[in-house]
C-alpha cells in the first residue's frame, strides 16, 4: 500500500461531513419512504476472498442504488426551504439522476436531466420511466455539468449538484445501518463517483466512534482521487473513459476531497476487467446483480486483500447499485460461465 500523504484530523470536520444529529435526522425523514437494505455475510464470497465479509446490499433500493436516499433527503430539505420552487435541473450519468427524478416527482417538482451522448440506453430509459425530460448533451459528465448550469439559468430551475451535505447526509444512512449492525468491520470498501457515498461512510463511522479503515475505490483509467489523494489536493485526470460509469469523473470535489483525505486510510485502483470479473463473482456467488461501481469495491478486495493484511478479517463492502447495462452484464456472465 502506499504511503498516506498528510491528512486532516479527523475532529477538524470538514464541511462534507455530517455529524450524528444530521444522520439521524436524514434516517427519520427517510422513515417510511425507504426500507433499510440488507447486509448479507454470503459464504462463496466469503471462500473466494479468503475474507469475512458482508455485503450492503444498496442494489436493492427503489431506482437500484444508494443515491436514492440522498435524493430524497435533498428534495425534501428543497421543497421545505424553497416552496417557490417549481422544478429541477442535474447532470448524470444515471444514478443520481434516476434520484432525483424519484424523488422530485415524490415532492411535486419538475425535473430535467442532462447526460452525456452514448449514456447508459437502460439507464436513460428508467430516468424517462420516473418522468424526467431528458436532455443529451456533451461527451462526458463535466459537459452535461456546464449544460445543466446553462439550463437551469434559462429556465428558472434549481439546479441540483452531485455534492451537498443534504445528499451525503441521505447516503449516509446506509452506513449507519451498516456499522450499527456490523460494528466490528475491520475494514470498508466504497466506490468513489463524486464522493457522497464515501463521505456517508466516514461521517458515519465517526459519528458511530468505530476504528474501520475507509478504503475509496477508483478506476485505473479514472483516476482523479487516487491522484488527488496522494497529492493531497485536486488533481484532473485527463480520461472518462471505463465500464463503471458510476466512477467517470475526471474532476474531484473539493469538500469531498478534504473528507477523504481526512478520514480514509487509502483509496484504492481497479481495472476495468477486475471490475468486470467481479460482476460475475456477485453473479455466480450471490445472485445479485452489480454495476460496474458497484462491484469495485468487490474487485479491490480481491486484488488488496494480502497487502492490506485482511485475509481472514470481517470486511465491508458497499453493493451501491445494480443498474448494469446489457453488455456490461453480457460480459460479466461470460466471464462467470467460463471459470
Amino acid at each position: 500500500m502506499t504511503a498516506l500523504p498528510t491528512r486532516h484530523p479527523l475532529d477538524r470536520s470538514p464541511s462534507a461531513l455530517v455529524g450524528r444529529v444530521g444522520l439521524e435526522a436524514a434516517r427519520d425523514m427517510l422513515s417510511g419512504l425507504l426500507t433499510s437494505t440488507a447486509q448479507i455475510e454470503w459464504p462463496l464470497l466469503a471462500e473466494a476472498t479468503g475474507t469475512r465479509v458482508i455485503v450492503k446490499h444498496e442494489n436493492h433500493n427503489p431506482t437500484g442504488a444508494f443515491k436514492v436516499r440522498g435524493g430524497l433527503v435533498y428534495m425534501s430539505h428543497l421543497k421545505a426551504e424553497r416552496p417557490a420552487v417549481e422544478g429541477v435541473v442535474c447532470a448524470t450519468r444515471g444514478n443520481h439522476g434516476q434520484s432525483a427524478a424519484l424523488a422530485a416527482a415524490r415532492v411535486g417538482l419538475s425535473a430535467t436531466i442532462v447526460v452525456p451522448h452514448g449514456n447508459s440506453p437502460e439507464k436513460n430509459a428508467a430516468m424517462r420511466a420516473y418522468g424526467a425530460e431528458l436532455v443529451e448533451h456533451g461527451d462526458d459528465f463535466i459537459q452535461s455539468c456546464d449544460h445543466a448550469k446553462a439550463l437551469a439559468a434559462a429556465r428558472g430551475l434549481h439546479p441540483v449538484p452531485s455534492f451537498h451535505p443534504w445528499l451525503v447526509a441521505g447516503v449516509g444512512t446506509y452506513a449507519m445501518e451498516l456499522f450499527t449492525q456490523a460494528p466490528d468491520l475491520e475494514a470498508v470498501f466504497v466506490p468513489i463517483g463524486l464522493g457522497s457515498g464515501i463521505c456517508g461512510v466516514i461521517s458515519a463511522r465517526n459519528a458511530l466512534g468505530l476504528s474501520t479503515k475507509v478504503y475509496g475505490v477508483v478506476t485505473e483509467n479514472v483516476d482523479a482521487y487516487r491522484r488527488s489523494f496522494l497529492a493531497g489536493a485536486p488533481v484532473a485526470c485527463e480520461r472518462s473513459d471505463t465500464v463503471a460509469d458510476g466512477l467517470a469523473v475526471r474532476v474531484p470535489n473539493p469538500q469531498a476531497l478534504e473528507a477523504i483525505l481526512g478520514g480514509a486510510e487509502d483509496v484504492l485502483t481497479v481495472s476495468d476487467s477486475e471490475i468486470v470479473d467481479a460482476m460475475g463473482l456477485y453473479v455466480r456467488a450471490t445472485h445479485n446483480i452489480a454495476e460496474g461501481a458497484g462491484a469495485a469495491p468487490l474487485a479491490a478486495l480481491c486484488r488488496y486483500r494480502d497487502s492490506l493484511g485482511l485475509a481472514d478479517k470481517r470486511v465491508g463492502l458497499i453493493l451501491s447499485g445494480g443498474n448494469a447495462d446489457r453488455d456490461q452484464l453480457g460480459r460479466a456472465l461470460n466471464l462467470t460461465e467460463s471459470a
